[in-house]
C-alpha cells in the first residue's frame, strides 16, 4: 500500500468550482452555516407537510385529462347534479330464498340509511329483489362533494355500523364504487405513517450492517429533513394544479429515503477512504465531496429528468407522479450533498465506531469481495458477459404472460374484502353492471334518437328514461356483464359508436369509460414516454462519460435489466395469485428501473473512468468494481428494501409496484452492474469510451491488470 497522502493541499483540482463549493460544507465554519439553513428551513416549511394527504385526488376520472370523453360527460353531468353521486350498493342475500322478515329488515335498513347525511336521498334506488329470489339490493347514491374518498369512506362505515339487527341466515354486504372506495380509502388509511417507518426501519438495519451502530443516525436524520421539506414543496405545487394521490404520495416517501440513503452511501464510502488518507477530517471531506459530488449530482439529476419527461403523459395522475418523484429527489441530494456532509464533518471520526477510517489505515475493498468477483471476470470478461446477457433475456421472456390491462375490482386486494364478495353476490343475482351504469349525456334535441341507440347496443341490459335540461339529455345503462370486464369495455365502444351516429356531440362516460379511456391514455404515455427518457439517460451519460459508445452499452444493460425484471415479476405475481396487473405498471416501473439502474451504472462508470485516466480502462475497471462493489450492493439493498415495503400492503397494485422495482433494484446491482458491466467493460476495453482521447489503445494487458489491482 502507498504512503497516506498528507492533510495539505489535499487535492490538486479543488480550485474548480466543484471543489470550491465542496469546501462550503466541509469548512470549519461552512459547515455550521448549512446546518442553520437546513434548521430554518424546516422550521418554516414544516409545517405544510402535514396538509399533503389532504390535498390528494383519488378519484380516477380526475386522473384522465380534459380531452378525454369520459372526463367530459362528468363535467356535463354537473348540470345534472349527480356527477359527484357515487353509489353504494347494499346486497342481502339468502340462497335458500328471502323471506318476509328479511324483506322488513331490508325495508327498516333502507329507511334508516336515507337518513345519512350526504346520502342522496331522491335517487335512492330499491330495496330491489332479485329475480330468482335469493337476494335484494338497494342502490344509495352517495355525494361525496370535493372531499373525495375520505367522505365515502364516512358515509359506507356508517352504514356498516348502522345496519339493523337481521334475522339469522341473511347475508349483507357492501359494495358497488363507494363500496370498493371505502375499502380503498381504510386502506390507503395511515399509509404514510406506515412507509415512513418501514422505509426508516430499512434504512437503518442496512446501514447497521455496513457502517456499524452510530452512523445510521446522520442520513436518516438528513432524509428526514429532506421528506418533510418534500412534501411541503410538493404541497405548494398541489396549489398550482399538481395533481397527487395516494400512490404517488406514498413514492415520494419511499424514494426520498431510497435514493437519498443510495447518495449517503456512495458520500460516506468515498470520505472513509479519503480519511485515511487525511488527518483532517474537514480536507477528507472536501476531497469526498470533490470527487463523489458530480457522480452524487450526476445520478439524481438523472433520475430528476427522467421523472420530468412524465410530463409529457396524457394521464393526469402520471403527470403528477414526475414533478413530485422530482421535487423529492431534488431535496434529497440537496440535503445528501450538503446537510450530510456538514453533520458527518461537525461529529468527526468516531461516528464510524468500532471501525474508524483513522489516518494510515488500510482500505480492504482492494481484497475484499469485490475485488475477487473483479479478478474472475477479468480472466474470462467474454463468456461471462455472454452468459449473464443470455440468463437475463431468459428472465425476460416471463413479460410475454404479462397482462396489463388493468386489474379488476374483484382482484384488486389482497386478502378477503366485503366488497369483493359483495360483487361476487350481486353478480349471481343481478344484472354485473348494477351500480356503474354507462353514461349518456346528448343534445336534448336528439334525444329520441339516443336513447334508441342505447337501448339497441347490445350489453346494455335497462336503460333509463332521458331526462332532459335545458339543451341536453342526460340517460343510464346498465351493464350486462362486470363494469371491470373486457366484454363491459366492448360495449362502451359499441355504445359510443351507435350514439355517435345519432349525436357526433354526445359524451358516454361512467366508470367502465373512464377506466377504458385510462388505459387508451396510458398506452399513448408508453408510446411517447419511453424513447423520451432513453434519450434522456443517453444524453447525461455521454455529458458525464465524455463518450457514446460507454452510454450505448450501459442503457442497453438497463434496458435489459428492466425486461428480466418485469419478466420475474411476473412470474412471482403468478405464484402469490395476484390476477393482472395495473395498466399503469409498465410504464412507472420502466421510468424508475432505468432511471434508479442508471445511477448504479454511474456511480461505477465515474470511478471506472477516474481510475482509467491514470492506470487504463482495464485497471480502472478492477479498481472501480472493488471500490464501489460493496457501497453499491448496499445502496441497491436500501433502494430495494424500501420499495419492497409496498408488497406488504393490502393494495394489489401497491403491492405489484414493490415488488417489481425491488426485483429490478436487486438485478441492477448484484448481477448488471457488478458483473454484465464490468465483463463488458474488459472486454470492449479503452474503445468504450469512444471517441474521447481515453478510446485510445494502450500497452496494459489484462495479466497486468490482475497482478496490479491484486498487489
Amino acid at each position: 500500500m502507498s504512503a497516506p497522502t498528507p492533510s495539505a493541499p489535499t487535492d490538486p483540482d479543488m480550485t474548480d468550482l466543484v471543489g470550491k463549493l465542496a469546501r462550503i460544507p466541509s469548512g470549519r465554519r461552512g459547515k455550521w452555516v448549512v446546518l442553520g439553513v437546513w434548521i430554518i428551513a424546516l422550521i418554516a416549511l414544516g409545517s405544510f407537510a402535514g396538509n399533503l394527504t389532504g390535498a390528494q385526488k383519488n378519484d380516477s376520472v380526475t386522473w384522465l385529462p380534459d380531452s378525454a370523453e369520459s372526463t367530459q360527460a362528468f363535467k356535463l353531468a354537473e348540470k345534472f347534479g349527480n356527477s359527484e353521486h357515487v353509489p353504494v350498493v347494499l346486497v342481502y342475500e339468502r340462497t335458500s330464498g328471502i323471506t318476509d322478515a328479511d324483506r322488513v329488515a331490508v325495508g327498516a335498513d333502507a329507511a334508516r340509511f336515507k337518513q345519512l347525511e350526504h346520502v342522496v336521498v331522491d335517487n335512492v334506488l330499491g330495496p330491489i329483489p332479485s329475480g330468482d329470489g335469493q337476494a335484494v339490493e338497494i342502490l344509495l347514491p352517495i355525494d361525496m362533494g370535493t372531499e373525495g374518498w375520505p367522505r365515502l369512506t364516512d358515509v359506507v362505515t356508517e352504514i356498516k355500523d348502522g345496519a339493523g339487527d337481521r334475522p339469522a341466515g341473511l347475508s349483507f354486504y357492501v359494495t358497488g364504487p363507494a363500496g370498493y372506495a371505502a375499502e380503498f380509502g381504510a386502506a390507503f388509511k395511515g399509509i404514510d405513517g406506515l412507509l415512513l417507518y418501514s422505509a426508516a426501519a430499512v434504512v437503518i438495519v442496512i446501514l447497521l450492517l455496513t457502517y456499524g451502530p452510530m452512523l445510521w443516525a446522520l442520513p436518516l436524520i438528513a432524509a428526514g429533513f429532506a421528506l418533510t421539506i418534500a412534501q411541503s414543496a410538493v404541497y405548494g405545487a398541489t396549489q398550482l394544479g399538481l395533481t397527487v394521490n395516494a400512490q404517488s404520495q406514498g413514492i415520494l416517501t419511499v424514494l426520498v429515503f431510497g435514493a437519498g440513503t443510495d447518495y449517503a452511501l456512495l458520500l460516506v464510502a468515498r470520505y472513509r477512504e479519503e480519511l485515511r488518507r487525511h488527518t483532517d477530517k474537514h480536507a477528507a471531506m472536501a476531497v469526498a465531496l470533490h470527487r463523489a459530488g458530480p457522480a452524487v449530482l450526476a445520478s439524481g439529476s438523472t433520475v430528476i429528468i427522467a421523472m420530468l419527461a412524465l410530463l409529457v403523459a396524457e394521464m393526469n395522475s402520471t403527470k403528477g407522479i414526475g414533478p413530485v418523484c422530482a421535487i423529492g429527489v431534488a431535496v434529497a441530494l440537496a440535503a445528501m450533498l450538503t446537510l450530510l456532509p456538514a453533520l458527518l464533518v461537525i461529529v468527526g471520526r468516531w461516528i464510524f465506531w468500532p471501525r474508524h477510517p483513522d489516518f494510515g489505515t488500510a482500505d480492504h475493498t482492494e481484497s475484499g469481495l469485490w475485488a475477487r468477483i473483479g479478478l474472475f471476470i477479468a480472466d474470462r470478461p467474454r463468456p461471462v458477459w455472454i452468459v449473464t446477457a443470455l440468463a437475463l433475456v431468459g428472465l425476460a421472456f416471463g413479460v410475454v404472460g404479462l397482462q396489463s390491462n388493468g386489474i379488476a375490482n374483484k382482484d384488486s386486494f389482497v386478502g378477503s374484502s366485503n366488497a369483493v364478495t359483495g360483487t361476487e353476490v350481486l353478480e349471481r343475482h343481478f344484472d354485473a353492471g348494477t351500480g356503474q351504469p354507462v353514461i349518456v349525456i346528448a343534445q336534448s334535441a336528439r334525444a329520441d334518437a339516443v336513447a334508441a341507440a342505447v337501448r339497441a347496443t347490445p350489453g346494455i341490459a335497462a336503460p333509463t328514461p332521458p331526462m332532459v335540461k335545458d339543451d341536453l339529455v342526460y340517460l343510464e345503462g346498465t351493464l350486462s356483464d362486470p363494469p371491470d370486464s373486457k366484454a363491459a369495455d366492448a360495449t362502451v365502444d359499441r355504445v359510443r359508436a351507435a350514439v355517435h351516429t345519432v349525436d357526433d356531440q354526445a359524451k358516454i362516460g361512467g366508470g367502465t369509460a373512464v377506466v377504458l379511456d385510462i388505459k387508451r391514455a396510458v398506452a399513448h404515455d408508453n408510446r411517447v414516454i419511453v424513447p423520451v427518457v432513453l434519450a434522456i439517460v443517453m444524453v447525461i451519460l455521454m455529458v458525464l462519460l465524455r463518450a457514446v459508445l460507454a452510454p450505448i452499452v450501459l442503457t442497453a444493460t438497463v434496458v435489459l435489466s428492466y425486461f428480466a425484471a418485469l419478466g420475474l415479476s411476473r412470474w412471482i405475481f403468478d405464484l402469490v395469485g395476484f390476477v393482472g396487473t395495473d395498466a399503469g405498471l409498465p410504464l412507472l416501473a420502466f421510468v424508475f428501473l432505468v432511471a434508479l439502474g442508471i445511477d448504479y451504472n454511474i456511480f461505477l462508470m465515474s470511478r471506472v473512468h477516474e481510475e482509467a485516466k491514470k492506470h487504463g480502462t482495464r485497471h480502472g475497471a478492477l479498481i472501480g468494481l472493488s471500490a464501489t462493489g460493496g457501497v453499491i450492493t448496499s445502496a441497491g439493498l436500501v433502494l430495494a428494501g424500501t420499495f419492497a415495503v409496498f408488497a406488504t400492503m393490502p393494495v394489489v397494485t401497491f403491492a405489484e409496484m414493490g415488488i417489481v422495482i425491488a426485483v429490478g433494484v436487486l438485478l441492477d446491482t448484484v448481477i448488471v452492474r457488478s458483473i454484465l458491466v464490468t465483463a463488458l467493460t474488459l472486454d470492449i476495453g479503452d474503445r468504450i469510451w469512444w471517441p474521447s482521447a481515453l478510446a485510445r489503445p494502450r500497452t496494459e494487458t489484462v495479466a497486468e491488470s490482475v497482478v496490479s489491482v491484486g498487489k
